[in-house]
């Protein structure tokens, strides 16, 4: 462990790429063994992101959910695991195991990567420069405020998830200490909750700015094809 604390690799890496593997061995077992007629575990799971295609199908439209449900998808999966990890027991305590989105720089790694694959799937919906047309429509001169915009996306992601996780592990722990017997529950209760709402909250963002990049897209592809 301590070699890898040398180089460079902390507690919440060691996490995150845990709870990578994690959901991937689990992702080809199940796929591995689909059965026509689901029971337990599968239905289960299958009714579950039924319901999340359903509320982002609502949000982006039929042919974009098609296409992009499975980057929003698993952005909701990921973060919610990560979030949920903190409630473990030794969470924080133990070396190499820490919730990851309790870190500045886990939530920052995916706002980024959130970010490039935005200017990815404009440029795959316009078919290239077309993609940053809308920062200078209607006015050239509204290129700086697009620009600013378009930056502070992975900012207000990044803050908004590790701003709210940090602080419900400080608050839990503070009324943990005034208050150690039964609301110490209750806060964890809160806590499952808030972790379930930060992780619909990114994956909505993410869905909102997916949409805003690929706005106008169909009518170009009419108008090539007229």
């Amino acid at each position: 462990m301590d070699k890898l604390y040398a180089l460079g690799i902390n507690d919440v890496m060691i996490t995150g790429t845990v709870i990578t593997i994690l959901i991937t061995i689990i992702s080809i077992i199940v796929s591995r063994n689909l059965q026509m007629i689901p029971e337990g575990t599968q239905n289960m799971i299958e009714m579950g992101i039924e319901k999340l295609h359903g509320f982002f199908q609502s949000l982006m439209g039929e042919h974009l959910c098609k296409r992009y449900f499975p980057i929003v998808g698993t952005l909701f999966i990921y973060i919610l695991i990560c979030n949920y990890s903190g409630l473990l027991p030794l969470a924080g305590k133990m070396h190499g195991f820490q919730a990851p989105t309790s870190d500045l720089n886990i939530p920052a790694g995916i706002a980024i990567t959130v970010l490039i694959l935005l200017q990815v799937i404009g440029i795959r919906e316009h078919g290239g420069i077309r993609a940053y047309k809308r920062m200078v429509s209607p006015f050239v001169f509204m290129l700086p405020l697009m620009i600013v915009d378009e930056l502070a996306k992975p900012l207000s992601l990044t803050f908004r998830l590790y701003g709210n996780t940090f602080g419900d592990e400080e608050v839990t722990h503070i009324f943990g200490e005034l208050v150690p017997i039964g609301l110490p529950v209750v806060m964890q209760i809160m806590i499952v909750l808030f972790g379930l709402i930060q992780a619909l909250v990114f994956s909505l963002l993410t869905a909102i700015y997916i949409g805003e990049a690929c706005e106008g897209s169909e009518e170009e592809h009419l108008e090539a094809h007229a």
